[in-house]
């Protein structure tokens, strides 16, 4: 399910009864690849419930440039959605997720391996209320971005 924040906030109250251990990522997920869920698998296996701040897309062309994202966040949502390791996917339109991850206090925070500790908004947060980061590295030879270039300078984007 796309959760509105009001609808993640009371899964998360739940989750947090039940003494669930909640992950959170986020990103742009766009044309969701193999190192994409290689990611949320190992990140998935951090806890109980992984929730996935998806950037918007105009974040993501913020981010991204001109001509992304390729598919909508619609789509992007809908196709972390089907994978067994997501259990919540929320849209967020601000530049980094720092005031979801302030809103929903994981107990796991995770990002690739392009980060590096100093660099994960949030890092600190989390940790300050007693959860940790994992940095999880990436698999070889996938990279969304890496083959929009290829394409473009093959002239097919």
């Amino acid at each position: 399910m796309i959760f509105s924040i009001d609808q993640l906030m009371v899964e998360v109250d739940s989750w947090r009864t039940a003494s669930k251990t909640i992950i959170f990522t986020n990103g742009c997920f766009d044309l969701l690849h193999k190192g994409h869920t290689d990611i949320l698998q190992k990140a998935r296996s951090y806890g109980d419930v992984l929730i996935v701040g998806l950037n918007s897309d105009s974040s993501v062309h913020q981010l991204k440039g001109e001509g992304r994202p390729i598919e909508s966040e619609k789509i992007r949502a809908e196709n972390l959605l089907k994978l067994d390791s997501v259990s919540a996917v929320i849209l967020f339109e601000d530049e980094t997720p720092l005031q979801l991850i302030q809103a929903i206090r994981p107990d796991v925070l995770v990002k690739g391996g392009d980060y590096s500790m100093n660099d994960i908004v949030g890092g600190r947060d989390v940790s300050s209320w007693g959860g940790h980061v994992e940095i999880i590295p990436l698999t070889p030879g996938y990279s969304t971005t890496k083959k929009v270039i290829e394409l473009k300078m093959e002239g097919l984007g």
